[in-house]
């Protein structure tokens, strides 16, 4: 808080009071102070003008001042600490204080005891509480604890004869962070409608007006009408009766009215006087009651006419009030949405009939609804600030996880902390049931793999049965198999230097014959998917087109690992990979490959 050295009552103090926003004024602002009403507020700040202060109004504030003073040393003795009386200032908001300790951490409010006070305040030496006290007083004392930045405040109310107390009530006061949230968020508004305040004819209270007074009506009878101005009365009557305004929309209007409807009511009377003082001096006069019951009729038409019209159009403008209360506060949600970026408002409560209640003149229920409506704003702009802090918040946690929120325009409305944790509660939920899908999906990957395994390794040990010998090879030799039958004169020689014999070279044959069946088979187990051991650490360069390149044919990926047992050990795109170290492996395959398709034609013949 920043002091303010100023004299209450001096006119830097009144020029300093025109320039913030001051606890004094709170409750008017708040549509709460039983002196001053919102309207006449905003006038006063946008205009710069106030009423002025009469002489007993005057006398008041200046007795209220001397009891203030009066009641500081009381209050001193009641906090424990010396008051001072400072004004300050929190940024915008301004503060007149009746007293505050030198640390700022105890406020003193003093007022005037009155019939409301005694009801609200306890006698000294009973339960002290606030709880009671009407919501002005509360406004005014939350808004100097804001600026003070003090704890408690000790609100006194005294009454005093000349310097001699005749009575005190005193209460402690402690801080309501919800009232104060509302007051600040109420200045916001209230700087909003000064801003686009448009000056309006000051409407003075009405005295209704009647129309010109009618000439008297005078009738003598003696048997037979013997002076009257009846004929000119009845000609000037109806005109005055047709130029009665019946076009009713100012206060004034309605003032008007109702003077009228009395008047013609006092018309009738009059006529009836007439008529019975005529009908007291001659027994019938045609001519005469004619042109009374004339006058007495439109006379009577007239007040019907216009008391039907004045409640008919008191209620309309009613009506029209409320309905620009509605439609101004739908205008102020519709600008909420726009800066939300989507319709997330609620419904904002707003009872502007039941505001209405109990007013009569057009001013008092302007002040009514739009007051309701301040507070149905300040409602509204709470409502929308916390939507956007809870908007952030989704921004943040859950940018990636946006589709887990397909209910945002409801948990907007939750209360900050508790958006918080629901978005942390959701993600934190979707991971893991994200983590158990994957891991299910794993699961079923390995399952399927072992299952497509199992059936490789069948199906290849199927082709291995098959392919086994079914007879017992010839002993002959064959001339495919002179390698391993007939191996020259050296092959055929004895270990003892001597040549072999032919029963000697027969039995020979059957082991190279077995030789070969032996090659077969790992050949066979080779082509069957027994794996090559993988050098250690080397990059997946060569591609399953360059092997066909240089071997002269073409190769599929199907062929290489089921047939010939070498397994693809990467892939770029759609291109299928190998180590340059599987080469040689596919080659000594091949040649395997080969040699069994080729021994397997030869044992089948």
């Amino acid at each position: 808080m920043q002091l303010v050295n100023l004299v209450q009552g001096s006119p830097e103090w009144l020029a300093h009071r025109a320039q913030h926003w001051n606890a004094s004024d709170a409750p008017a602002m708040m549509g709460c102070s039983p002196y001053k009403t919102r309207d006449e507020l905003i006038r006063e700040l946008a205009t710069g003008l106030s009423a002025e202060v009469s002489a007993e109004t005057q006398s008041i504030f200046d007795a209220g001042h001397r009891f203030e003073a009066l009641a500081r040393p009381l209050a001193e003795e009641i906090i424990g600490e010396d008051l001072y009386p400072v004004t300050g200032v929190n940024g915008k908001l301004s503060a007149s204080f009746d007293g505050l300790t030198l640390m700022y951490d105890v406020n003193f409010e003093h007022k005037s005891l009155n019939n409301d006070l005694r009801i609200a305040l306890p006698m000294v030496g009973e339960a002290n509480s606030s709880e009671t006290l009407p919501l002005h007083y509360c406004i005014q004392m939350e808004q100097q604890m804001h600026v003070s930045g003090a704890a408690k405040t000790l609100f006194v109310a005294s009454k005093w004869n000349g310097d001699q107390l005749a009575e005190v009530r005193y209460c402690w006061y402690l801080p309501d962070m919800e009232l104060r949230a509302k007051i600040l968020a109420g200045w916001e508004v209230l700087a909003q409608d000064v801003a686009s305040y448009v000056p309006q004819a000051v409407e003075v209270k009405p005295i209704g007006r009647t129309p010109e007074n009618l000439p008297a009506l005078r009738v003598e009878v003696t048997g037979k009408v013997v002076s009257s101005n009846l004929a000119e009365y009845k000609e000037h009557a109806l005109a005055v009766f047709k130029g009665i305004n019946r076009t009713l929309e100012t206060d004034q209007d309605f003032a008007d009215a109702e003077k009228v409807v009395k008047w013609c009511e006092g018309v009738e009377t009059r006529l009836q006087a007439t008529k019975e003082q005529a009908l007291s001096q001659t027994a019938s006069i045609e001519e005469l009651f004619n042109a009374i019951d004339t006058i007495a009729a439109e006379a009577k038409r007239t007040r019907l006419e216009l008391d039907k019209l004045v409640k008919a159009r008191k209620e309309q403008i009613r009506e029209e009030i409320v309905a620009e209360g509605r439609s101004a506060l739908a205008a102020h949600i519709a600008s909420l949405n726009a800066r939300l970026g989507k319709a997330y408002m609620p419904t904002i409560p707003a009872d502007f009939a039941g505001a209405i209640k109990g007013k009569r003149t057009v001013e008092s229920l302007r002040d009514a609804v739009n007051t309701t409506l301040a507070h149905a704003k300040i409602s509204a702009n709470e409502i929308a600030d916390k939507i956007q802090v809870n908007l952030n918040t989704l921004r943040d946690l859950a940018s990636e996880h946006a589709f887990l929120f397909a209910d945002t325009p409801v948990i907007v409305l939750k209360a900050p902390d508790d958006l918080t944790m629901l978005v942390k509660s959701r993600i934190a939920d979707h991971k893991q049931a994200e983590a158990a899908r994957l891991e299910a999906e794993r699961e079923r990957i390995r399952a399927e793999e072992t299952a497509r395994l199992e059936r490789e390794q069948a199906e290849s040990n199927r082709i291995h049965q098959a392919q086994q010998p079914q007879q017992v090879l010839k002993a002959e030799p064959s001339p495919v198999l002179a390698d391993a039958t007939d191996c020259g004169t050296a092959a055929n020689e004895s270990p003892r230097g001597g040549a072999m014999g032919a029963g000697q070279a027969a039995a020979a044959a059957p082991a190279g014959v077995e030789q070969i069946r032996q090659d077969i088979v790992k050949g066979v187990e080779l082509a069957a998917g027994i794996p090559f051991a993988a050098t250690a650490g080397e990059p997946s360069t060569l591609k399953l087109g360059a092997i066909g390149e240089r071997l002269g044919f073409t190769l599929t990926e199907a062929f290489v690992s089921e047939v010939l047992g070498v397994k693809a050990s990467g892939k770029d795109k759609r291109a299928v990979l190998y180590r340059e170290s599987d080469f040689p492996r596919i080659c000594d395959a091949l040649v395997r490959h080969i040699n069994k398709a080729k021994a397997g034609e030869l044992l089948a013949a």
